[in-house]
């Protein structure tokens, strides 16, 4: 049975910013103006295959697992024909359609939180938003009616036959050229077709000035730029042609690709561009380092720790192409690439701590050719060791490219053969990722599954659709058999008595569950039927308490990963060697709790998280979101987190909150994103204009996942709807006894 009662973390924004009345109303239309050319274009551009190959090799491999646990790390057949809608659709309203639903009168009384834990200091934010008249008519809201049902039906036709949804995932030039690399790597025959395909993807996304971004819309990346050009060198573009002349130029002009980051310089290693000594060293033998000593690899965020254990063994052994291609780019560098040494100090780096780890760096190049091969290979034996045991089918390494990529290349460079089976699961995992659209091919980041499916069900409960609200209980069906119960990974390396209970954010990425797919997942279920998921919601709900960090927030992964000295060491060039706790994950978590009545005045939990979002919050209302990567969706689930707590929709915090997003709306009516650069500090600024719809963040997605939901939520807030929280509670905890879950 569907809840009745919306959950209140649901109708945070629109709950907060109803405040404004009339000039929410034209806030609300705009809104409207600009999601429909996106949902009616979508409908025609939905993606139109996705290369799935077989991703389980003949020979299994590092299966410990004893429990009579169904295997659900191979993602789901091959959908590139299109996928039979098995979902009755909602009925045809091209006509308007009459709403008969009467007014509900709201009943409940504002909650107003009086135990603040963090007092707040600052002055009531001035209301600078003039009044606007309200001009809504009945045809408003029944375009707003139909609109909604488009956009219904488009979701509905997504959907997979197992009921989950997963859209493209589009990155930025770097992906497709790693593919490229990799094949040119391990000495394989190049897919020509395949090849031009991505060679159209490449030259479709540059920039008029000749570059590459590394989001759409965004300024030109040398990163992306060299990396592109080369992957188009490669294939067999001409240097003297017009696009490429005009990447050379951009490049040049942006400092050359000497300036390209550590990430970039990997993939220059890679194919025998740049020296390794242009990378700061990583000496192989840290892997048997132990726990006590000043570095360990649980140190580092789990992103950064599957892609230094095997880049530490490329390092090491030098590792080059298996066939020489020929190709160079010293055309795009100001100093000879053999001569170019490591990065100047990135902006967040202090001078002193960076010239110090610079310093050990020095030394450390100095002694490695000193240091025993006996030691080194013992090094080197225990990082395949540790690979091994964190590859699985269907899952690769980290469920992401780029870190599969550099442990495939791992194993070629020690010579293990192709038959080898974490090589034969890493190089079809790889393969899984290739999207095809139309002429054009890219490698994808990951698969996001578990997330869409999450946010689809959200926005579709929302409708209040009978047909829609049957299509998200098959995708939270989806979701329960997903759920990892049976491995701990290596979060249990600090909560080695915790039960595991999380969900990733792709297929299968068993040893790496994440606390924000988690929250959002246990939100729908609780919301769709809180009695049917109740196991599946209580175990979930034990892991994120479980998770939560000392400060009393949530990170992404890890727990208490908050060793800020990491920032300084000459790898960590972008700042992302560390997993701490944000604002944005712990406010899905807050909302989470929230949801099912764990309030500050009675859970510590919750009071502990309340007062970290708090201490959070920049002095103009907004907060930083990690993995929206602006402040958009940062203050998105921070005011979600305050409203969710029960704090006061007057209380100053809230309202310069959404002051700070009235202030950054598009004139079209919705929010984006567009990042400057300025006097070395990184800043989310007003978003750009609407762009052409491309791909997973830039149709129906960007429209479904976020502006669909964030506008339900405004929506139903509006209408007169209360913010009354679902029904129903946690169950208790079961009680058992600790043990060890590690595959």
């Amino acid at each position: 049975m569907i809840s009745s009662s919306i959950p209140r973390a649901q109708l945070n924004l629109g709950d907060v910013i109803c405040e404004k009345k009339d000039a929410t109303h034209a806030l609300n239309l705009k809104f409207v103006d600009f999601l429909y050319p996106v949902v009616k274009s979508k409908r025609r551009t939905m993606p139109v295959e996705c290369a799935i190959i077989d991703k389980t090799p003949n020979v299994a491999f590092l299966n410990t697992d004893t429990s009579p646990v169904e295997d659900i790390s191979t993602p789901v057949e091959d959908t590139t024909s299109p996928v039979k809608d098995i979902t009755t659709p909602v009925e045809d309203i091209t006509s308007p359609v009459e709403d008969t639903t009467s007014p509900v009168e709201d009943t409940t009384s504002p909650v107003e939180y009086t135990t603040s834990p963090v007092e707040d200091t600052t002055p009531p934010v001035e209301d600078i938003t003039s009044p606007v008249e309200d001009t809504t008519s009945p045809s408003d809201l029944e375009a707003m009616d139909i609109r909604i049902k488009q956009a219904t039906n488009a979701i509905l036709a997504a959907q997979r036959e197992d009921g989950h949804w997963c859209y493209e995932y589009e990155a930025d030039a770097m992906y497709p050229a790693d593919y490229i690399f990799m094949v040119r790597f391990l000495g394989e025959t190049p897919d020509i077709e395949l090849e031009q395909r991505m060679g159209r993807y490449l030259r479709g996304i540059q920039l008029p000035d000749g570059g590459w971004p590394h989001f759409k819309k965004g300024p030109t990346s040398v990163n992306a730029s060299v990396l592109a050009y080369l992957a188009l060198k490669m294939i067999g573009d001409s240097p003297d042609a017009e696009h490429m002349v005009r990447a050379r130029k951009a490049i040049l002009a942006a400092g050359g690709a000497e300036t390209a980051n550590v990430f970039a310089r990997i993939r220059l290693c890679w194919v025998g561009i740049l020296p390794w000594e242009a990378l700061p060293i990583l000496p192989v033998e840290m892997i048997l380092l132990p726990k006590w000593f000043v570095f360990h690899l649980s140190k580092v965020a789990c992103w950064a720790r599957t892609i230094i254990v095997p880049l530490s063994v490329l390092q090491a052994k030098r590792a080059h192409p298996r066939q020489l291609h020929g190709v160079r780019i010293d055309e795009l560098f100001h100093t000879p690439p053999e001569k170019v040494g490591l990065l100047p100090q990135a902006p967040h780096q202090n001078t002193l701590w960076f010239s110090l780890f610079r310093s050990v760096n020095t030394v450390l190049h100095q002694i490695e050719p000193r240091l025993s091969p006996k030691l080194r290979q013992r090094a080197i034996d225990k990082a395949v060791e540790w690979v091994e045991e964190h590859v699985r089918p269907g899952e690769g390494l980290f469920a992401a490219s780029f870190n599969s990529v550099n442990a495939l290349l791992m194993f070629d460079a020690l010579g293990y053969p192709a038959t080898h089976p974490p090589r034969v699961a890493l190089r079809n995992f790889i393969e899984s990722l290739l999207f095809f659209r139309e002429d054009e091919a890219y490698l994808q980041i990951c698969a996001s599954p578990t997330w869409d499916t999450a946010l689809v069900a959200h926005t579709l409960l929302e409708t209040r659709d009978l047909h829609a609200e049957k299509a998200a209980l098959r995708g939270l069906e989806w979701l329960r058999r997903r759920q990892i119960l049976d491995v701990a990974g290596d979060w249990a390396v600090k909560k080695p008595n915790l039960l595991p209970g999380g969900w990733p954010f792709q297929y299968g990425n068993k040893s790496y569950p994440d606390l924000d797919d988690t929250a959002m997942v246990l939100m729908a279920m609780h919301r769709a039927d809180p009695a049917a998921f109740a196991e599946a919601i209580q175990r979930g709900r034990d892991w994120v308490v479980g998770m939560q960090t000392a400060n009393g927030g949530w990170a992404s992964y890890e727990v208490d990963n908050t060793d800020l000295w990491l920032k300084q060491v000459p790898f960590s060039d972008q700042g992302f060697l560390i997993d701490p706790p944000t604002a944005d994950v712990t406010g899905r978590c807050l909302c989470m709790l929230g949801q099912s009545g764990e309030l500050p005045e009675t859970s510590e939990v919750s009071r502990r998280g309340l007062a970290f979002v708090l201490k959070e919050q920049e002095p103009d209302g907004k907060w930083w979101g990690q993995w929206g990567v602006n402040y958009t969706h940062g203050t998105w689930f921070g005011l979600s987190a305050l409203n969710s707590m029960g704090v006061s929709h007057e209380d100053p915090r809230v309202r310069r909150a959404v002051e700070w997003l009235v202030s950054v709306q598009n004139g079209d009516g919705g929010w984006g994103r567009i990042r400057l650069v300025t006097s070395g500090s990184v800043m989310w600024g007003r978003p750009a204009a609407r762009p052409k719809p491309r791909g997973r963040f830039w149709g129906l997605w960007q429209g479904a996942r976020s502006t669909i939901l964030r506008w339900g939520v405004v929506l139903s807030g509006c209408s007169g709807r209360s913010a009354t929280m679902a029904s129903g509670r946690m169950i208790p905890r079961t009680s058992v006894a600790p043990r060890d879950f590690r595959s």
